[in-house]
């Protein structure tokens, strides 16, 4: 440690929706801030969320936004219990960002910008005279009988008695999030879990994937199902789902990808996954409409050409060996059947997931036995605070992410800014 260290109350080490939230909630509670990112800019990855739109956080209640958590929400408590999305609605409306809902609870700036969101933030940050320090990669945290004592960057030394690592996981490295925390972390002591990608789109080796025959098809609302080898559900998505030219993607792909890749790490390999384009029918009440429909003169093509997308139908046709320039009258039962069968259980094997670096959010972590719940403090190193993706906490995408990210921030920046009032 160099003679001219600057020194600090509270030092957050990157600067995206959770390590700029950390700074604003330390800085609010009267800490000397500093705030450290190896980009030239803060919030690169905030500006690509939502499409580049930011869906900034969920409306819903906090019970449904931890079920919307399936990589361990219920560490987020007692986090909740301090700082909600309700807080988190409240912090962008008093700093004059207004928000809109859309489907599923999800909160967008009215401007459809993300940058709205960063250039809030960013401003607080400022307003709060946080000390900025940008182009900055950390290479060792510097901690003495088991406490932090400060870090050092590849260029400047920096004391303080309280760390908050918000380094973000492993998906999109070209936004920085290369896997530094995890390195910073180990060496005070953690242990990181297993990563692996979540909210990453399926790959798939099935002809109609090769063959790009259904390539751009959206289906809304559908249910994809994981089933493992022993033909149990995993788990089921009723959400939108699209076809692409490597398989599958849309928010009902994303949301079973941790699960694909949990069933993968066990040797099961492909994956199977199902298919259900009428979820809010029974396989008795498709078939009854299918044999209506099928009561009538024309093609059977024509007949059935309200039940969904032209090339949906004709390949689903194909696949049950059914003629569609036949008249719908000729259909047998069993031609009924089978057309049902492929409309509420197609089966589509799964070879593998994007991997992290091409996913939306980092599965696995920091182990949430050696973080404390209530403050996000570690109980490895006294002054160290870990918070968002760093740890091992995934939810699905539709602003679940995120808000974990801002409430894990506030609540370790408030923490981090109270502990370091005892050193003054």
């Amino acid at each position: 440690m160099t003679k001219s260290a600057k020194t600090f109350d509270v030092i957050v080490v990157g600067a995206g929706p959770s390590g700029m939230m950390a700074a604003i909630s330390a800085a609010e509670n009267g800490a000397k801030v500093a705030l450290i990112d190896k980009n030239k800019k803060v919030g690169k990855k905030l500006l690509m969320t939502g499409g580049g739109r930011c869906n900034v956080t969920n409306s819903r209640s906090v019970d449904e936004i931890l079920a919307n958590v399936p990589g361990n929400g219920r560490f987020l408590h007692s986090a909740f219990s301090q700082f909600s999305n309700l807080d988190i609605i409240n912090f962008f409306e008093s700093n004059g960002v207004k928000l809109k809902e859309e489907d599923h609870g999800r909160m967008f700036p009215v401007t459809d910008k993300s940058k709205t969101i960063v250039d809030a933030l960013f401003n607080k940050i400022l307003s709060l005279h946080v000390s900025y320090f940008p182009s900055q990669a950390v290479s060792q945290l510097i901690i003495e009988n088991g406490a932090i004592v400060g870090l050092e960057t590849d260029s400047e030394s920096y004391l303080s008695p309280t760390i908050v690592l918000s380094t973000g996981g492993r998906a999109y490295p070209s936004t920085g999030s290369t896997g530094d925390g995890y390195r910073l972390a180990r060496s005070a002591g953690h242990t990181i879990s297993q990563l692996y990608a979540t909210e990453a789109a399926l790959l798939s080796d099935e002809s109609f994937i090769l063959d790009k025959s259904l390539q751009g098809i959206s289906l809304r609302e559908i249910k994809l199902s994981v089933v493992n080898a022993k033909g149990k559900t995993v788990i089921s998505h009723q959400h939108d789902l699209l076809f692409t030219h490597f398989g599958l993607s849309g928010p009902a792909a994303l949301r079973c990808s941790s699960f694909i890749n949990q069933l993968l790490e066990k040797g099961e390999t492909p994956v199977m996954v199902s298919l259900d384009q009428f979820p809010d029918k029974s396989a008795g009440f498709l078939k009854n409409e299918l044999t209506k429909l099928a009561s009538s003169d024309k093609s059977i093509k024509n007949a059935f050409s309200g039940l969904t997308q032209e090339r949906m139908l004709l390949f689903i046709l194909e696949k049950a060996g059914i003629n569609p320039a036949l008249p719908a009258k000729s259909l047998s039962e069993q031609q009924i059947e089978k057309l049902v069968q492929l409309f509420k259980n197609w089966q589509i094997m799964v070879n593998k997931t994007l991997p992290i670096e091409k996913s939306f959010v980092t599965g696995g972590g920091v182990s949430l036995k050696e973080v404390n719940p209530k403050s996000m403090e570690s109980k490895k190193t006294q002054g160290l605070f870990m918070t968002g993706e760093l740890l091992d906490i995934n939810g699905y995408t539709g602003g679940y992410n995120i808000t974990c990210a801002f409430v894990t921030g506030f609540v370790a920046g408030k923490h981090a800014a109270e502990i370091a009032s005892y050193f003054q």
